[in-house]
């Protein structure tokens, strides 16, 4: 994941415009709607107003053999705080690095300067092809990493990340990958509780561990190999102890080689990434929910000292304890947590 500051100003409920292309894959089309039509403010309020569009304001057909009539042309892309781009299976030209079509490319220059873009899934030719990835980091799904990389050799490609948070642009990774990230925007926008509550609202885990990587085909492993995950849940009703590898690998009865390799396979991501990830998710719930001074969250997070746990929210997040408090602690929250410098957390 990466964060970058965002400078555009939104407004009380943010507008969120989804722009579906001929082909559009369903499942990801109704992932948005889903999602921000789940955030909602201390008195239910809703904080989305979530507009479904075409380019040409005409229907689309989706992948599943059925077409999608929509109420809204390109016009509501100019009003839009936020552009969300579900996949299409018929990318034509831009699959080999060709423009977008004329009627989306027109679409596009509706788009407001300083307006969030997302893509979920493939949808990241869509923004490639539009100039908008150029430089940056991004990602996609894991099966089209390789020809994507070939494709635009000038974005930076994470393949084994859920989702890329560069401020204004973010991508994700593929199909359930958009639900994290769409869960992403709102706890960035409004909060961990508020996110939390829409991801109990739509029956889906609030935050997934690791990345894309451990869904990548693989060789089955054995049946009577261990897991991991006993250690890990475990673990989590002890992240303010040290928690030394060590010690991790003993409760799984596994060697220290053994056990960092299949927690790798399993997690995406290595035992310390993970402890760090996990105990930085305590923390900020500690932080929003209660008064508790900074330097006991930070030993009841296990980061042992407030500096500890500065440095990492800093890094992470480029804001400090304080700072992260007073944004989500303030009744009448009007503008999102700022952003800092770009950091990858959920790689293997």
């Amino acid at each position: 994941m990466t964060v970058r500051p965002t400078t555009h100003a939104r407004p009380a409920t943010h507008r969120v415009a989804v722009l579906a292309l001929d082909g559009v894959v369903s499942f990801e089309l109704g992932i948005p709607s889903r999602i921000f039509d789940s955030a909602r403010g201390p008195g239910g309020e809703p904080l989305y107003e979530v507009t479904v569009c075409t380019a040409d304001g005409r229907p689309v057909r989706t992948e599943a053999g059925f077409s999608v009539a929509v109420d809204h042309g390109p016009e509501a892309l100019a009003a839009a705080d936020t552009v969300v781009v579900p996949p299409t299976h018929d990318l034509g030209a831009m699959a080999t690095g060709g423009p977008l079509p004329e009627p989306v490319a027109r679409a596009f220059e509706r788009i407001r300067p300083g307006t969030r873009i997302v893509s979920i899934c493939t949808a990241s030719y869509v923004l490639a092809a539009a100039g908008l990835l150029d430089g940056r980091p991004a990602t996609t799904h894991w099966c089209d990493a390789e020809a994507f990389q070939r494709t635009f050799p000038r974005i930076r490609l994470d393949p084994g990340v859920l989702f890329v948070d560069d401020g204004d642009v973010l991508t994700s990774a593929g199909a359930a990958a958009g639900i994290d990230l769409c869960l992403h925007i709102v706890r960035r926008d409004h909060g961990s509780a508020v996110a939390n509550r829409a991801a109990r609202h739509c029956v889906v885990p609030p935050h997934r561990d690791g990345g894309q990587a451990q869904y990548i085909e693989r060789p089955v492993p054995e049946p009577t190999l261990a897991s991991t995950a006993d250690t890990r849940a475990w673990a989590l009703g002890r992240l303010q102890e040290p928690l030394p590898l060590g010690e991790l690998a003993a409760h799984a009865k596994m060697s220290l080689r053994t056990f960092t390799r299949r927690f790798r396979e399993e997690a995406g991501m290595t035992p310390g990434q993970w402890l760090t990830a996990q105990r930085l998710e305590l923390a900020r719930q500690l932080l929003e929910s209660s008064d508790l001074p900074v330097d006991l969250v930070a030993h009841r997070a296990g980061f042992g000292t407030a500096n500890s746990l500065r440095q990492h929210m800093r890094s992470v997040l480029g804001v400090s304890p304080v700072a992260y408090r007073r944004t989500f602690q303030v009744a009448d929250r009007t503008a999102p947590p700022r952003a800092g410098q770009p950091v990858t957390v959920s790689t293997s």
